[in-house]
């Protein structure tokens, strides 16, 4: 295995300590906040910097390694960055149906 210059690594470790940082901050986000609505934000934000940064510092790293460009770990980004929105957007129209039918109101499977 070919070793890694010290200007690579640098940035790749501070990369994955920043990703794991973002993450920590998600994850406290969604402990910390109250209603339904603001716990939405913040694990979807750390999910998406966090990702961002694991797949620059693995695009650094594999570049360098192989000689040439390394671009996978961005499809990766790009399906996270297509289907994160959907699904927040998704949740959120239940919670505010939910919301809105109260919580005695019938089922409407009958």
């Amino acid at each position: 295995m070919t070793d890694l210059p010290l200007w690579a690594a640098v940035p790749a470790a501070l990369l994955l300590v920043l990703a794991g940082l973002v993450t920590l901050t998600g994850s406290l986000g969604l402990l910390r906040l109250r209603s339904f609505r603001e716990r939405m934000h913040a694990p979807t934000m750390g999910m998406t910097m966090g990702t961002f940064c694991v797949a620059l510092a693995a695009t650094l790293i594999a570049s360098l390694l192989q000689h040439r460009p390394i671009v996978h770990e961005w499809l990766i980004c790009l399906f996270l960055f297509m289907t994160a929105p959907v699904t927040a957007i998704l949740l959120m129209q239940s919670a505010r149906r939910r919301q809105r039918e109260g919580p005695d109101a019938p089922d409407r499977a009958e």
